[in-house]
């Protein structure tokens, strides 16, 4: 190590459990980060700063005006730059220790396995479930852990998928939903410094990957919530099937045509808003099971449902019995937009309820569509 780069690294070094071991790992290590947005931004300027020896960047994107409110490697003289080369240019007076190579295009089937190949770790920094799926299956099929973050207006989540055996991004969702029934960026908007938090907590989990340092977030999901500064940590189980991997998925742009989108994951079904007011309809024994915290309750909820917040659940200290739900009706369960009612699902499957149903877009998805069903 250069005398420069021991005089960049310095705090890191002299860091108990850290030190010139750590240090030279992160050196000897490389990271593709895909995407160069909200969430790559941060990534790729903490990965670089820490001295990540070899980072390349995907993103054929340009850089927009409405993309400065969030994304802070850019400025107004970027405008209609390629991001990629943009932040590779930038990036490199931050660093000058460490190679990084900008990838200035989309990643799809055809160039994966070439762009994946030379890095030991991938960080998804990607606003698309196509792409996501994508990175997810490439990872796997090319025995890559993958970094994951995602945002949504305030709430953002992140976990580690596979890594040493661990779940995979499909473990947590199977089959990639409709992209016209959940809004873009665009559309529903996310608070500026919200990709900033997402980001720092992927390039941190990336770090313990690359080093050995702490326990990553492998098997276990964070969720974040910027309105309440509230943190919460949910166990993921492996579902083998979604370890085997044999072929590259076709990116979905419209499934509307399609019949997957209602799919399985074991016995737990994905159902639209549509699809829950027919079953309350037809179904006068309907049990509908509200997992979201208090407060989110007290803003609004579904008519007839029951609540029991989803750690309350988790933790195993609520008798089911208690909350008079029958394993042998049909179950709804739902969240605030999909993702915390579907590990509830995983959760009480494995306690004899075999006719769960998963709500897709949550609450969100509901209020929208049918408001004088809503409390």
């Amino acid at each position: 190590m250069e005398q420069g780069e021991t005089a960049q690294y310095r705090r890191h070094i002299s860091l108990e459990g850290f030190g010139i071991e750590k240090q030279q790992q992160l050196k000897k290590s490389s990271v593709l980060v895909v995407g160069a947005g909200g969430l790559g931004c941060s990534v790729l300027q903490y990965l670089v700063a820490a001295g990540v020896g070899k980072i390349g960047i995907v993103d054929d994107d340009r850089v927009e005006i409405s993309n400065l409110q969030r994304q802070v490697l850019f400025s107004h003289d970027d405008q209609g730059e390629l991001k990629a080369e943009i932040a590779a240019k930038k990036l490199a007076r931050m660093n000058p220790f460490i190679d990084l190579t900008s990838h200035p295009k989309r990643l799809d089937r055809d160039n994966c396995r070439s762009l994946l190949e030379d890095y030991d770790l991938v960080v998804d920094g990607t606003d698309n479930f196509s792409s996501r799926y994508l990175i997810n299956d490439a990872c796997v099929l090319f025995n890559k852990p993958l970094v994951h973050g995602s945002i949504n207006q305030f709430e953002g989540m992140v976990s580690v998928f596979n890594f040493n055996g661990g779940p995979t991004y499909r473990c947590l969702f199977p089959q990639q939903p409709d992209p016209s029934s959940i809004p873009s960026c665009a559309e529903a908007g996310v608070l500026g410094v919200l990709p900033g938090i997402i980001g720092c907590l992927q390039a941190l989990e990336a770090i313990k990957v690359l080093t050995g340092l702490g326990e990553p977030l492998s098997g276990k999901v964070l969720l974040y919530n910027a309105l309440n500064q509230s943190n919460r940590t949910l166990n993921l189980k492996v579902i083998q099937e979604h370890r085997t991997i044999t072929t590259l998925p076709t990116p979905i742009e419209s499934c509307t045509e399609q019949d997957q989108i209602i799919s399985h994951m074991n016995a737990n079904q994905e159902i639209s808003e549509h699809e829950l007011h027919q079953m309350m309809i037809a179904d006068n024994k309907l049990q509908i099971l509200d997992v979201r915290e208090d407060w989110e309750r007290q803003q609004a909820h579904i008519k007839s449902s029951i609540h029991q917040p989803l750690n309350n659940l988790l933790s195993g200290n609520i008798k089911l019995s208690s909350l008079g739900l029958d394993p042998n009706k049909n179950l709804v369960i739902y969240c605030k937009a999909g993702v915390r009612s579907k590990l509830a699902c995983q959760a009480l499957e494995p306690l004899g309820f075999s006719l769960l149903f998963n709500l897709s877009n949550g609450m969100d998805g509901w209020i929208k569509e049918f408001p004088e069903l809503t409390v």
